[in-house]
C-alpha cells in the first residue's frame, strides 16, 4: 500500500478487463481525459493454474501458475467519487493500463512469492524499492480472500498491490514519453513508454 491511506483491514479488490492487459515493451497510450494525473504502480502479479473458489489460504499457492511482473497503469484525476462512484477499477481499466511480463515464472520456481524484490523507475530514476514480504496481504491471502463465495477462472491475472513510491505522493507522475520499467527478482523485466494520444 502507498501514500497516506488508512491500511485496509481485508484486501480492496476490483476487476477490471482484460483487454487493459499489454505486453512488456508496448506502449502505454493514455487519451486525453487520462493524462492529467497519469500514474505507475510496479506490482507483482500472479496467474491462476485453475478455477478457485472458497480456497483455504494453507492450500492457495497450489492454485498458482505462476509469477509476472506488472505495472498497474492508474488515472488518477479519474478516481475522485464524483467522476467513478468511489470504483478505483474505472481509473485502471483502459486499454494497454496493465503491462505484464516479460514471461510467466513456474511457481515451482518460486515456492515462496513473498520473498522477492522489486524495484519500478521511471526514465532510469528509482521510485520504487521493496521486498514483496513487505505487502500488506500475500499472495495466499489474496486467493483466500477473493475466492470466498465466487469462482476466480483458470488463467486469471491477480495484481498484488503496489509499495510506497508512487508519483501520486512524490510530484513524480507520468508524462508523454516517460519509460517505466519494472523488475522482479527471480522474473525479470518490463520496460514500456508512456505515449499521449
Amino acid at each position: 500500500m502507498s501514500g497516506k491511506f488508512v491500511i485496509p483491514t481485508k484486501p480492496v479488490i476490483f476487476m477490471t478487463p482484460a483487454e487493459r492487459l499489454a505486453g512488456p515493451l508496448d506502449d502505454i497510450i493514455a487519451h486525453e481525459d487520462a493524462q492529467s494525473m497519469l500514474d505507475y504502480e510496479g506490482e507483482l502479479a500472479f496467474v491462476l493454474s485453475k478455477d478457485a473458489k472458497d480456497v483455504k489460504e494453507e492450500d492457495a499457492l497450489d492454485y498458482v501458475l505462476g509469477y509476472t511482473v506488472s505495472n498497474d497503469v492508474s488515472a488518477r484525476s479519474l478516481v475522485p467519487v464524483e467522476i467513478s462512484g468511489n470504483q478505483m477499477g474505472y481509473s485502471k481499466s483502459f486499454d494497454t493500463f496493465g503491462p505484464i511480463g516479460p514471461c510467466i515464472t513456474s511457481a515451482r520456481l518460486i515456492p515462496d512469492p513473498q520473498t522477492l524484490h522489486m524495484v519500478t523507475k521511471v526514465n532510469g530514476g528509482k521510485r520504487q524499492d521493496t521486498q514483496t514480504a513487505e505487502m500488506i496481504f500475500g499472495v495466499k491471502e489474496l486467493i483466500a480472500y477473493a475466492s470466498k463465495n465466487r469462482t476466480l477462472k483458470q488463467g486469471t491475472v491477480v495484481m498484488t498491490g503496489t509499495p510506497n513510491g508512487v508519483g501520486w505522493f512524490s510530484n513524480g507522475l507520468l508524462t508523454h514519453g516517460d519509460i517505466v520499467d519494472v523488475e522482479i527478482s527471480e522474473i525479470g523485466s518490463i520496460s514500456n513508454k508512456v505515449v499521449f494520444k
